[in-house]
């Protein structure tokens, strides 16, 4: 009786749904730094190069690399694998 009793408790102690989503899948630490996840299920990064030694740069080239990059129909998929909670 106390045996049963035990085991009873115990059993209620371990949830469902943790050994369902086990195991848990690691997010890339590269691509979380550099890619923000959108709405319509795409990404976003900033261009590099545009931080600094800007003299020899043109204007056109400092005023491309401002703008936000998305990204393309191939890398979404490689990104949502490596960012499968994003």
């Amino acid at each position: 009786s106390m045996f049963l009793s035990r085991l009873v408790t115990t059993a209620k102690q371990f949830s469902t749904s943790a050994i369902a989503s086990f195991p848990k899948l690691k997010t890339h630490s590269g691509t979380k730094k550099r890619w923000r996840a959108i709405s319509n299920g795409k990404f976003k990064r900033a261009h590099a190069a545009h931080a600094h030694l800007n003299v020899t740069k043109r204007p056109g080239r400092k005023n491309a690399l401002c703008q936000t990059a998305y990204s393309s129909g191939a890398q979404t998929p490689t990104l949502k694998k490596l960012m499968p909670y994003a």
